[in-house]
Protein backbone atom coordinates (compact mmCIF):
# COMPACT_ATOMS: atom_id res chain seq x y z
CA UNK A 1 0.00 0.00 0.00
CA UNK A 2 2.14 3.39 -1.20
CA UNK A 3 1.24 6.69 -1.40
CA UNK A 4 -0.35 7.47 -4.73
CA UNK A 5 -0.32 10.67 -6.35
CA UNK A 6 -2.98 13.31 -4.86
CA UNK A 7 -2.67 11.25 -1.61
CA UNK A 8 -1.81 13.26 1.56
CA UNK A 9 2.01 12.59 2.88
CA UNK A 10 2.33 11.79 6.36
CA UNK A 11 3.01 14.59 9.38
CA UNK A 12 6.32 13.86 11.30
CA UNK A 13 4.03 12.88 13.91
CA UNK A 14 2.19 9.95 11.77
CA UNK A 15 5.61 9.27 10.84
CA UNK A 16 6.76 8.16 14.26
CA UNK A 17 3.28 6.51 15.31
CA UNK A 18 3.68 4.46 12.39
CA UNK A 19 7.22 3.05 12.97
CA UNK A 20 5.54 2.29 16.25
CA UNK A 21 3.09 0.02 14.47
CA UNK A 22 5.24 -1.55 11.78
CA UNK A 23 7.49 -2.08 15.43
CA UNK A 24 5.02 -3.62 17.27
CA UNK A 25 2.75 -5.28 14.76
CA UNK A 26 5.73 -6.41 13.02
CA UNK A 27 4.19 -5.48 9.68
CA UNK A 28 5.51 -6.45 6.28
CA UNK A 29 5.19 -2.35 5.05
CA UNK A 30 7.66 0.43 6.14
CA UNK A 31 6.47 3.55 7.88
CA UNK A 32 6.68 5.81 4.61
CA UNK A 33 4.24 3.11 3.30
CA UNK A 34 0.97 3.68 5.42
CA UNK A 35 -0.89 6.10 3.95
CA UNK A 36 -2.17 8.45 6.79
CA UNK A 37 -6.03 8.48 5.58
CA UNK A 38 -6.23 4.62 4.73
CA UNK A 39 -8.08 2.37 6.90
CA UNK A 40 -6.22 0.97 8.98
CA UNK A 41 -8.53 -2.56 9.72
CA UNK A 42 -10.15 -5.25 7.05
CA UNK A 43 -9.27 -3.11 4.24
CA UNK A 44 -5.61 -1.07 3.91
CA UNK A 45 -3.64 -2.47 6.37
CA UNK A 46 -5.92 -5.44 7.04
CA UNK A 47 -5.57 -5.47 11.48
CA UNK A 48 -7.47 -7.09 13.49
CA UNK A 49 -9.10 -6.71 16.77
CA UNK A 50 -5.98 -8.58 18.62
CA UNK A 51 -4.37 -6.08 16.68
CA UNK A 52 -6.21 -3.24 17.86
CA UNK A 53 -5.41 -4.20 21.30
CA UNK A 54 -1.45 -3.79 20.61
CA UNK A 55 -1.82 -0.75 18.97
CA UNK A 56 -3.39 0.50 22.50
CA UNK A 57 -1.10 -1.09 24.31
CA UNK A 58 1.65 0.58 22.83
CA UNK A 59 0.10 4.21 22.61
CA UNK A 60 -0.41 3.49 26.21
CA UNK A 61 3.14 2.37 26.42
CA UNK A 62 4.49 5.08 24.82
CA UNK A 63 2.50 8.11 24.39
CA UNK A 64 1.01 7.54 28.11
CA UNK A 65 -2.60 7.86 26.58
CA UNK A 66 -5.22 5.39 26.90
CA UNK A 67 -7.25 4.33 24.47
CA UNK A 68 -10.99 2.15 25.04
CA UNK A 69 -12.74 0.52 23.58
CA UNK A 70 -15.91 1.48 24.85
CA UNK A 71 -14.69 5.04 24.01
CA UNK A 72 -17.07 6.57 21.45
CA UNK A 73 -14.80 7.98 19.24
CA UNK A 74 -12.90 5.28 19.09
CA UNK A 75 -13.90 4.10 15.56
CA UNK A 76 -12.60 7.64 14.37
CA UNK A 77 -9.47 7.41 16.46
CA UNK A 78 -9.00 3.81 14.91
CA UNK A 79 -10.48 4.65 11.23
CA UNK A 80 -6.50 5.73 10.12
CA UNK A 81 -3.05 6.55 10.48
CA UNK A 82 -4.47 9.69 10.40
CA UNK A 83 -6.70 9.56 13.18
CA UNK A 84 -4.90 7.67 15.32
CA UNK A 85 -2.24 9.72 15.59
CA UNK A 86 -4.71 13.33 15.21
CA UNK A 87 -6.26 11.86 18.75
CA UNK A 88 -2.94 10.97 20.62
CA UNK A 89 -1.41 13.81 19.94
CA UNK A 90 -4.83 16.13 21.10
CA UNK A 91 -4.90 14.64 24.25
CA UNK A 92 -1.05 14.84 24.76
CA UNK A 93 -1.83 18.36 24.22
CA UNK A 94 -4.75 18.81 26.44
CA UNK A 95 -2.71 17.07 29.29
CA UNK A 96 0.16 19.29 28.41
CA UNK A 97 -1.91 22.13 28.93
CA UNK A 98 -3.62 21.11 32.16
CA UNK A 99 -0.40 22.35 34.13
Amino acid sequence: MTTQPGETLQTLFEREVAEHLVDVLQLEVTPEEIVPDAPLFVEGLGLDSIDALEVALMISRVYNVTLSSDDPDSRRVFSSLRGLATHVANVRGKAGSAG
